[in-house]
């Protein structure tokens, strides 16, 4: 059986990221996929430590993805996430997990606040994570 392919820019499964957690009148994933709780300002934490803070999310299908404040991890810098490198939610510790090591999500494209919603930004870091997880499977 062959595992899925990584798809950098869907959550993998929307419905997981809820876990048992359910805010008072918000429904936590509509009929597009969208979790009714905003991740904005959940901690962050790579396989090897915390890296920083959401500052930004977004669950549009197919394009989702954070930003991630790293504080004085990588020098007050942000990174880009895409979607599918979260593997689980914990609402009640208000912590996202992303299945990448500190040193990857270093190494990947510098965040630029004026270019990261395009299209060559988006399919740069979606290269780059999709080659590590053919480089560095999970």
């Amino acid at each position: 059986m062959q595992p899925a392919p990584f798809t950098p820019w869907s959550w993998r499964d929307p419905a997981s990221l809820s876990g048992s957690y359910e805010p008072a009148g918000a429904d936590v994933v509509d009929e597009t996929g969208r979790i009714g709780v905003d991740l904005v300002g959940y901690r962050v934490e790579a396989t090897d430590g915390h890296i920083g803070s959401i500052d930004q999310a977004s669950y549009d299908v197919g394009r989702a993805y954070l930003v991630v404040d790293t504080g004085p991890w990588i020098f007050g810098s942000k990174v880009l996430l895409p979607a599918g490198t979260v593997q689980n939610v914990d609402h009640q510790g208000r912590k996202v997990y992303v299945d990448r090591t500190k040193d990857q999500i270093k190494s990947s494209p510098e965040y630029d606040k004026e270019t990261f919603e395009t299209a060559e930004y988006r399919e740069r870091v979606g290269d780059y994570y999709t080659g590590s997880y053919r480089d560095y499977p999970r």
